[in-house]
């Protein structure tokens, strides 16, 4: 079959079932499946469905003359809400992603400088302005709420406390941390470890993944994996993120949190 005879509209629809890396790989074909796959109708099924909704939430306008090039400019990393949190696509899947701030969430006793300090040292490499750092506590509980319908619809997503530890950490790992994720009646948990090596049943590892853009320094904050859950057709919910141990009662120290990412795990059709 010749496809530089099929219909505009008709190869547009066969690549919807495609993802943007297949398209591109299409494009080499000839100078015509170029002009077709480069088209708006074609990229404009891999942006999200409430593409303009985000776009007015980016805090930098993004500028683009194609929806291609769109596509790819949303694949780095873009501050929204006012520096809260963060966006962008997985450009495996097309799946939207954010990083919520450390200011975004429920970190219980944050406001008492006794226990944890606002950091803003450039040092810390962090992508926000701000880092929580825990000073010393033993009540350790750090929440989230996303709203699910924000997020891409049959989708399995994966949720990640991005942390580093301080050269004076202690008591992080002694015990294990109760990690849950719950959307609906739906509740994920597990117990973690606050290191990163992966001891015992944590999953931690350094980002590698986190949009596009790469600086040095940025990609080494570890990831804690608190869990994952299933988004249906535009669900209306909440995801509830929770890290929280309590039950050893011992002071703990020099955890810094940088928030909490939403990130694909698989595609699901």
């Amino acid at each position: 079959m010749n496809l530089d005879l099929m219909p505009q509209d008709c190869f547009a629809h066969i690549l919807s079932f495609a993802s943007a890396r297949e398209a591109c790989q299409l494009s080499i074909i000839s100078e015509t499946i170029r002009s077709m796959v480069d088209s708006d109708v074609v990229w404009d099924n891999f942006l999200p469905f409430d593409c303009a909704e985000v776009l007015s939430r980016l805090d930098t306008p993004v500028i683009y003359r194609t929806k291609k090039e769109l596509y790819f400019k949303l694949c780095r990393l873009h501050h929204m809400d006012g520096g809260t949190k963060m966006f962008y696509l997985d450009k495996e899947t097309a799946k939207k992603c954010y990083i919520l701030g450390a200011r975004e969430l429920q970190i219980q006793w944050s406001n008492n400088p006794l226990y944890w300090s606002w950091n803003s040292q450039p040092f810390l490499k962090s992508r926000f302005e701000e880092v929580a750092e825990l000073r010393t506590i033993w009540w350790l509980e750090i929440k989230g709420l996303f709203n699910a319908k924000l997020l891409s619809p049959k989708t399995l997503y994966s949720v990640y406390l991005l942390v580093k530890f301080a050269d004076r950490a202690y008591g992080l790992d002694t015990h294990p941390s109760l990690a849950s994720v719950q959307l609906d009646t739906v509740l994920s948990k597990r117990k973690v470890y606050l290191n990163n090596d992966g001891r015992g049943s944590n999953k931690s590892r350094v980002i590698v993944n986190g949009g596009d853009d790469r600086e040095e320094g940025i990609d080494d904050w570890v990831e804690i994996e608190l869990g994952e859950f299933y988004v249906n057709d535009l669900e209306d919910g909440v995801v509830e993120m929770c890290l929280k141990e309590v039950e050893s009662q011992h002071l703990r120290g020099g955890l810094i949190v940088e928030g909490i990412q939403l990130t694909p795990k698989i595609k699901l059709l």
